[in-house]
């Protein structure tokens, strides 16, 4: 039987692929980070004015057909987490090292 991953935990790993703790993408979406977890961890049913929120945003959109379907089409941008070519972006706030090895 194949299992299908809820939309929490998409949204879950939408923010891991992008470098994001709980507070930061509460801070660029404007969904408390108490929410975020119910529906990451909890499986509490996400309101859809809030899943728009999350896929309005740029940061997150190219992860909407993945999202609402599963399926990619990465001609068109659309893609999963784990198909991120650049990774997570980098930005002023990310807490990431960026110290060269070598």
């Amino acid at each position: 039987m194949i299992q299908k991953t809820s939309i929490g935990e998409k949204i879950l790993l939408m923010r891991k692929a992008e470098g994001l703790s709980r507070r930061e993408m509460s801070e660029i979406t404007g969904i408390s980070a108490n929410n975020l977890k119910n529906y990451e961890s909890i499986g509490r049913q996400i309101p859809g004015d809030y899943l728009a929120i999350i896929l309005e945003n740029p940061r997150f959109e190219k992860y909407t057909l993945w999202l609402m379907t599963g399926n990619t089409a990465p001609d068109a941008g659309q893609i999963a987490p784990a198909l991120s070519l650049d990774g997570p972006e980098v930005t002023a706030t990310s807490r990431r090292s960026v110290r060269k090895t070598g």
